[in-house]
């Protein structure tokens, strides 16, 4: 049963406004001025308040300011008589949920007390939701303080400050996304605008997923035993990260091709490694398009297999990702497999290169790269048959 506290220096309408809203199955609590109204407040907790605005000595403006100092989430209408608009609109600027005008209508009253019940529920949905995401939160920060021990560990940082400079960076993007999501959030709730909610929201997700591939990239990154191969078909995983990365593609203008050599073999590798590995060359491809300034091309990624022969008389399966974006100078070139260098500025960590190199070597392959300023790049995979 929901708490509601009606607040009324005129008995009448308190014992009105008791029985009505008794009878819609609320559980009324009730006060005569704003003082005992502060002090039930405190004890009944109630996400509910019906006031009146004129009173004799604590008015309806001053009690909303305190319980709203008590408590943000309590949703309160006031009620005005005629002549008290300014008043009223002055309310909400404190945090009312809503106003009504005496004489009261029982169906006016209904409504308001409905949409400000759904905005307590929301308001608790949603805090739920944020203490789950900051659950999850601190478990990926376990893991992530894991992986980056175990990096030191390895050897594979040049130096711990440059890894908390890079790290930091980084998280502190993807913190203002979060922020900025539920900064929508709140203002849907607020304003009553599901659409900002659900972007805001989809924003919320996105930055969580950002959190969720830098973690696997530095667990990746830092893995010492070797991968579980298998037989697999490097052309069913090639067509998997097309399929999707097809609508982000699409949503840039660039056009996703692929090329698939019918008679490939199935090649001896750890699926999850050369799914990763294809997925960091091809958002690189892609990324290289929207980076592109030349807006007059038509954009395109293609990825290619096929079998290759070897010096020595042998075979190889060759995949090629290849983007007409912006290119590469010599000089981006020479730093691309250094740690935490990225040229996406705020955008990524300069962890994906490293990672697919590190999955190829693995996998006893070899990866190179070839790139033009200004008119593409193209990267090729060779892995063992």
């Amino acid at each position: 049963m929901t708490k509601v506290l009606v607040i009324d220096d005129e008995r009448s309408i308190l014992k009105m406004l008791d029985l009505y809203l008794s009878s819609e199955g609320y559980e009324v609590l009730t006060a005569d001025n704003g003082e005992k109204a502060l002090e039930i407040f405190e004890k009944q907790h109630p996400k509910l308040v019906l006031t009146d605005i004129k009173m004799p000595g604590m008015d309806g403006i001053e009690v909303l300011r305190k319980i709203k100092e008590m408590d943000s989430q309590v949703e309160v209408i006031v009620i005005t008589g005629h002549g008290d608009m300014d008043t009223a609109i002055n309310a909400l600027k404190y945090g009312a949920s809503d106003f009504i005008a005496k004489p009261l209508r029982d169906e006016v009253l209904m409504v308001s007390l409905e949409r400000a019940k759904k905005k307590v529920a929301m308001s608790e949905q949603l805090q739920d939701y944020t203490e789950n995401l900051e659950l999850k939160a601190e478990q990926y920060k376990q893991e992530l303080e894991k992986a980056q021990d175990e990096m030191i560990k390895a050897e594979r940082l040049a130096s711990i400050g440059e890894t908390v400079a890079s790290l930091a960076h980084y998280i502190k993007n993807i913190s203002t996304g979060m922020g900025g999501g539920m900064y929508m959030v709140h203002s849907g709730i607020a304003k009553e605008k599901p659409d900002l909610i659900e972007e805001g929201w989809a924003m919320f997700q996105r930055n969580l997923e950002r959190v969720s591939d830098l973690v696997l990239d530095l667990l990746r990154y830092a893995r010492q035993k070797k991968p579980q191969l298998a037989p697999y078909g490097i052309n069913e995983i090639v067509s998997e990260v097309v399929r999707i990365f097809e609508r982000h593609a699409g949503d840039h203008r660039v056009k996703l091709n692929k090329i698939l050599a019918p008679d490939l073999p199935e090649a001896l590798v750890e699926r999850d490694g050369i799914h990763r590995m294809l997925a960091h060359l091809v958002s690189n491809a892609i990324d290289a398009c929207i980076y592109d300034a030349d807006t007059s091309k038509k954009w395109e990624v293609t990825l290619m297999t096929r079998m290759e022969k070897t010096a020595d008389s042998g075979k190889t399966t060759l995949i090629e990702v290849t983007d007409n974006g912006c290119g590469m100078t010599d000089e981006i070139k020479a730093h691309l497999f250094e740690r935490f260098f990225t040229t996406k500025a705020g955008h990524g960590i300069g962890l994906g290169l490293l990672v697919a190199q590190k999955i190829i070597r693995e996998h006893d392959g070899r990866i190179s790269i070839k790139s033009e300023a200004g008119k593409g790049t193209t990267v090729s995979v060779h892995l063992p048959v």
